[in-house]
């Protein structure tokens, strides 16, 4: 049995692990996805150290960081079910392998959020994607439109732009709530067109995508003919782990942590995207910061701090 079960494979996963090995820990980390979100990130501007850096060329050298450790064990595999056993937790991934241990940081991040309008998963895969700075790359010399008008949204278009003929960033209001520096890059781009004030209602196309249909005109219609859709409308915290064993969400469904990154569950943490800790504010400095709490409070709970790893 392991002395701590890290589910996640990102930048609070990975933080985790490398604070449970200095303390002498024995670490299962084990994820679906290497890198998580942070995999999407094509610029990182404030990461201490780093004036810039791409988002998959830090989470290697996380990844590599907590692999460096004799005490960690590293596994890219499908958590499909946690349940209590004695003396701790058990881990089946698919395959049917199971994993025990003492303790749990729960650090799955979050999952993209879809429009839920007609065309979109028919075409999904043929035009439409879920990562602009991942898949721009795919659409040089072609029409894309960004939907959506947070961080991953603003900075999607720029960097699609970089790539694309004309890129049409869509939003439903009329200012965006991106970070500042980005919504600059934007407006400075020759080849974007906002289309502000609008909702994408459908995705056009037979085969593949062909156009994006919206509730009201922009340049007297309805439609704006693209080759691709990137929808980047947010994401939601991939709790369903953590709701097997019982653990509390809080009114927007994320997991609910103090301030030790504890859940109700004796044992249970949680670090990252998937908490409702600093307020919020879904940063690669953040989710390091509750990767290294919670790796401090497993080591507490382990040592016999009855009152470490629970809300009450």
């Amino acid at each position: 049995m392991q002395d701590v079960l890290i589910i996640g494979l990102g930048c609070a996963g990975y933080t985790a692990a490398i604070y449970c090995a200095r303390y002498k820990l024995s670490v299962l980390l084990v994820g679906q996805e290497e890198g998580g979100m942070g995999q999407t990130a094509a610029e990182v501007g404030n990461w201490p150290g780093d004036i810039e850096v791409k988002g998959p060329e830090l989470m290697e050298r996380m990844k590599k960081h907590a692999m460096s450790f004799d005490s960690v064990t590293y596994k890219v595999a499908y958590v499909e079910k946690i349940e209590s056993v004695p003396g701790g937790f058990r881990a089946i991934m698919s395959g049917g392998e199971a994993a025990d241990a003492r303790s749990i940081i729960f650090a799955m991040g979050s999952n993209k959020r879809h429009l839920g309008i007609p065309g979109e998963e028919r075409l999904s895969g043929k035009g439409v994607t879920y990562c602009a700075t991942c898949d721009a790359f795919f659409y040089k010399g072609k029409d894309v439109a960004v939907i959506g008008g947070g961080d991953a949204a603003v900075e999607g278009a720029a960097i699609a732009a970089q790539v694309a003929r004309n890129v049409y960033l869509i939003h439903r209001r009329s200012e965006f709530k991106a970070e500042p520096y980005w919504v600059d890059k934007v407006k400075a781009k020759e080849n974007i067109t906002l289309v502000l004030e609008r909702n994408t209602v459908e995705v056009l196309g037979e085969k593949k995508v062909e156009a994006v249909k919206l509730d009201q005109p922009f340049a007297n219609s309805n439609e704006i003919k693209v080759d691709g859709v990137f929808i980047e409308v947010g994401s939601t915290p991939a709790t369903d782990l953590a709701k097997q064993l019982g653990c509390e969400l809080d009114k927007r469904g994320f997991l609910s942590v103090r301030a030790n990154q504890g859940t109700n569950i004796a044992g249970v943490f949680g670090a990252g995207d998937v908490t409702n800790a600093s307020n919020y504010f879904a940063q690669f400095a953040t989710a390091a910061g509750e990767g290294a709490i919670a790796a401090n409070s497993v080591f507490s709970y382990l040592q016999g701090n009855e009152h470490a790893g629970s809300m009450a």
